[in-house]
Parts: structure tokens; C-alpha cells; sequence
């Protein structure tokens, strides 16, 4: 048997939005709030500068916004009633942005430096890996170094660890002890993380050369 095409109202595909969140009609927005008319509250509480606290039906609260050509925005979907601000949207989004990329800039991103050493290693060797680490300090890295222990050679870790000691005594300018040597399995590790550059000292000002005293007059 054929089935009868149906040409009754279809049902709304994808997710429903969730109690207390609203979505602009035929799209779903990017913004971090509701504003100006994708606001579908009848009324709403109004907050900002310039503007009287309190309760207004959503058609005034836009008027109000309007008259100081700012944007009413949606701070608080989930409050009953929703709680606006008036203020300038744009603006804000600007600072928002800008503060957030400020906040990437001072956040550093730690990298860790690695060195190993046998339990048995000989000058010419630890001179070069000492170089290396001061360099790795100087540029701002941590450096994790380790005595790393084959087969027997654990009955060594007393020389292990007075290696791994010797190396920190030898950097302490560049970097601090994050970590003292630590037995983990095969591997007896120290971490440094890299000092923070000392600032200048400042000269004290110069005194005034004292004003040279007035020749005594000559007796006549």
C-alpha cells in the first residue's frame, strides 16, 4: 500500500534550548548576551549608569537605552525578571576582548629542559652539559636534569646524588631548587627553575658641590 505524503507541521529539529536561555529567532547567536530586540522578556529588571533601577516593561527599558543611544543588554537571563544593563555593547565587547588578550600575553608558557647524566660522568662531558643548562636558564626555561642508572650501576646513587648537587651549586646564579634529588625508579632527578633577572640599582643622586666660601678681604 502507498503511503500518503504528510503535509502537516514538522517538528523543530536539533537541541531545545535549555530553561532560562533564549535564542534569536532563525539563528543561533554568537554573542555572549541577548540584546536590544533578541531580548523576549515582557519586562525585565533595568541596571547601569543613568538610569533609575527597577522594573520596566521591555519596550520602555529599550526606549530608555535608545534616548542615551546605548544598547539594553541581557546580563542575567535566569532571573525573574531577566536583569539589563544599559551601556554600550561594542565598547564592551572591545574591553572584553582586549582584556582576555591581555591576559594571554602575561601568561607564560613553562617549558622544561632535560638533561641526563650517567652516574659516571666525566668533566669534559658535565662542562657541556653545564653550558647547556645555562643557556636554558638564561632563556627562561626550567631544567629537569637526571643521573639515569643501568643494571648496577644503582649502587652508585650516593654519586648520583652528590653529581646532581654539584650541578645545582654550580648554577645557583641562573636558577633556584625547585625539587631535590629524587630516587624515581632508574632515574634520580632535580628540577631549577630559572631566577628572575635582578633590577638595576639606582644611583643615588649626586649631592651639590658645596658653593666655595668668599675670600677673606684683604686688610688694607
Amino acid at each position: 500500500m502507498e503511503k500518503k505524503p504528510f503535509f502537516g507541521p514538522r517538528k523543530p529539529s536539533g537541541p531545545r534550548p535549555k530553561p532560562g536561555q533564549r535564542q534569536r529567532p532563525g539563528q543561533q547567536s554568537k554573542d555572549q548576551h541577548a540584546t536590544n530586540e533578541a531580548i523576549r522578556a515582557r519586562e525585565v529588571r533595568l541596571v547601569g549608569d543613568n538610569v533609575e533601577p527597577g522594573i520596566y516593561p521591555l519596550q520602555k527599558a529599550l526606549r530608555i537605552a535608545r534616548d542615551q543611544e546605548l544598547d539594553l543588554v541581557e546580563i542575567s537571563a535566569v532571573a525573574d525578571p531577566p536583569v539589563c544593563r544599559v551601556l554600550d555593547y561594542q565598547k564592551y565587547l572591545y574591553q572584553q576582548k582586549k582584556k582576555q588578550k591581555e591576559q594571554k600575553q602575561k601568561a607564560t608558557k613553562v617549558v622544561v629542559k632535560e638533561i641526563r647524566f650517567g652516574p659516571q660522568t666525566d668533566d669534559h662531558d658535565y662542562n657541556f652539559k653545564l653550558k647547556h643548562a645555562q643557556s636554558f636558564l638564561k632563556e627562561g626555561s626550567k631544567v629537569k636534569a637526571y643521573v639515569f642508572f643501568r643494571g648496577r650501576s644503582i649502587l652508585f646513587k650516593e654519586q648520583g646524588e652528590v653529581l646532581l648537587l654539584r650541578f645545582a651549586n654550580d648554577l645557583e646564579e641562573l636558577g633556584k631548587v625547585e625539587q631535590m634529588p629524587v630516587l624515581e625508579g632508574k632515574r634520580m632527578t632535580i628540577m631549577l627553575s630559572p631566577l628572575k633577572p635582578k633590577a638595576p640599582k639606582k644611583e643615588a643622586p649626586k649631592a651639590d658641590a658645596p658653593a666655595e666660601a668668599p675670600a677673606a678681604e684683604e686688610n688694607a
